[in-house]
């Protein structure tokens, strides 16, 4: 499976539960997760899409230590099967 397949299954999944799953792109500051899943009441979490046993790179996990720092929640989603764990999590917090 590769990684746009998950980040298409992560899409499907969050706008059925009545989410918005937003492209992150910013500009001039490189290794910002990709997505960005917005549910109702504020609920909000990062979500950084790979394939399969894929991690993320060096300037990845530094941006994601600094969103987790902040408070946010974030996750690496490299495996379909945790998407509904991810949004039960970000919808929880």
């Amino acid at each position: 499976m590769s990684e746009k397949q998950i980040e298409q299954a992560l899409i499907r999944q969050v706008t059925k539960c009545g989410g918005l799953c937003l492209k992150w792109i910013s500009p001039g500051y490189d290794g910002v997760p990709d997505r960005i899943c917005l549910f109702g009441d504020g609920k909000i979490g990062f979500v950084e899409v790979k394939r399969p046993g894929a991690k993320p790179r060096k300037l990845q996990r530094i941006r994601l230590k600094k969103l987790r720092d902040l408070g946010f929640p974030v996750f690496v989603l490299d495996d379909p099967a945790d998407i509904p764990e991810i949004i039960d999590e970000i919808k929880e917090n």
